[in-house]
């Protein structure tokens, strides 16, 4: 397993759909916004917390198709399909890759971003709390979704519209969490409900993502 993880390290990296693609993608997110909204600091400070929650998932959907095709394309996969270790085993060191190469990166970059939106002071700790928590989720859906679109030919676009509508909860719930902390207001709710969606998906995903998986691989 630790070796599988050091390997999808590498290959994330390698592959140019790491932290780099991801950090830059959220980086042009927030740049582009008040050139689109105006230098009104008061409205951007309003919309910050949602900007960086979107900006944050947009950027996690980049790499999301490179989770299993690269293996599927090279033959790995089929080996690690006959390996002595599960399959849901391997979907989850491969979500776990995921998130250290984007999730936990956009969670550290994300309170730097937020200063060219002219985020409120109070909202940084919750803004950095909710991503910790929301991101997880956001890998372990999209390894789902890699797994159902696996064996199609530009599935990239296909795995987009059928990850977003699960990434909703999370945006919702995240962006609510800064947004309460930006006001001063106890945001203790809607990081429980992001920890415990990020929980039910760690907990079930996996095996409807390796079942999937057997299913394209006949």
């Amino acid at each position: 397993m630790n070796a599988l993880l050091l390997r999808d390290l590498k290959l994330a990296i390698r592959a140019g759909g790491g932290f780099g693609l991801a950090l830059a993608f959220f980086l042009i997110v927030v740049t582009l916004v008040p050139f689109g909204v105006g230098p009104d600091t008061a409205l951007l400070s309003r919309i910050a917390p949602g900007i960086l929650w979107l900006g944050a998932l947009l950027a996690c959907l980049l790499s999301l198709d490179r989770i299993f095709a690269l293996d599927r394309e090279d033959g790995s996969l089929d080996l690690l399909a006959t390996a002595p270790i599960p399959l849901e085993g391997v979907v989850a060191v491969k979500a776990l890759a995921h998130w250290l190469t984007t999730g936990l990166p956009l969670t550290l970059a994300a309170p730097g971003f937020g200063l060219l939106l002219n985020l409120a002071p109070g909202a940084y700790l919750w803004l950095t709390l909710g991503l910790a928590l929301g991101t997880p989720a956001l890998s372990v859906i999209g390894a789902f979704g890699a797994a159902l679109t696996v064996g199609l030919k530009r599935g990239g676009l296909l795995l987009s519209l059928l990850v977003l509508p699960l990434y909703m909860p999370t945006l919702i719930f995240g962006a609510e969490a800064t947004r309460r902390g930006a006001e001063g207001i106890a945001a203790s709710t809607p990081l429980a409900l992001l920890a415990a969606i990020s929980l039910f998906a760690v907990a079930l995903l996996p095996f409807a993502a390796a079942a999937a998986l057997r299913v394209n691989l006949r």
